[in-house]
């Protein structure tokens, strides 16, 4: 997928987590998304700030406070805009939903991986459907699979042969696991306990065995 269609997904997958944020209740609001110890709220607020990135200082002020880890530093900037009302963390989306803007020490081919994964750690917990074009999904998968930190996807699923069933996406070699795209890369970002009942093949036995 190149640049420009990559941007296009970002955007739609950016209006859809809006669509669906609209409409939860203030409870769901609160609920627990895939991410631990991460609110739906808070997925929301990350989501929001990729289009709308702090400055550079602000980004700095954090890091000192997190102690150089970039976990602690996201949750602190997602935690900071998620004191925002649902209101305007929806409309914060909508109206960056076309920003192209990349926050410091990321990309757009990250952004997209993190815009449908996170659409995702919302809607699945909540019991909701949030739709994803196969393509973007299978660029996300690509771009994990390539990447070492943070999820160090080659190392933790070595042995296993991944393969879409809706999509023209494998990688790896042994025992065998299938699904949808989707699925593929909630399990490549480390959502194997939500992946694993999605997934089938000879390889699924060991996943729930690692997780």
């Amino acid at each position: 997928m190149d640049r420009d269609r990559s941007w296009q997904a970002i955007e739609q997958q950016r209006l859809a987590i809006a669509g669906l944020l609209a409409g939860l209740t203030a409870e769901q609001w609160e609920a627990p998304s895939l991410c631990t110890e991460w609110r739906v709220r808070d997925v929301a607020a990350h989501v929001s700030l990729v289009g709308l990135p702090p400055s550079s200082g602000a980004m700095l002020g954090d890091l000192v406070r997190a102690r150089g880890s970039f976990h602690v530093l996201n949750t602190l900037a997602s935690r900071r805009r998620a004191e925002r009302s649902p209101e305007r963390l929806v409309a914060d989306l909508r109206e960056n939903a076309a920003s192209r803007k990349v926050p410091v020490v990321s990309s757009w081919r990250n952004v997209l991986f993190d815009v449908v994964v996170h659409g995702q750690d919302i809607a699945i917990p909540l019991g909701l459907e949030l739709p994803v074009p196969a393509d973007a999904a299978a660029a996300g998968a690509t771009r994990v699979w390539e990447l070492g930190w943070p999820f160090w996807a080659k190392r933790r699923l070595r042995g296993l042969a991944l393969t879409a069933t809706d999509a023209p996406w494998s990688v790896g070699a042994g025992d065998a696991v299938e699904g949808p795209i989707v699925a593929l890369l909630l399990l490549l970002t480390g959502r194997t306990a939500t992946a694993a009942p999605l997934l089938s093949g000879a390889g699924v036995p060991r996943l729930t065995a690692r997780a």
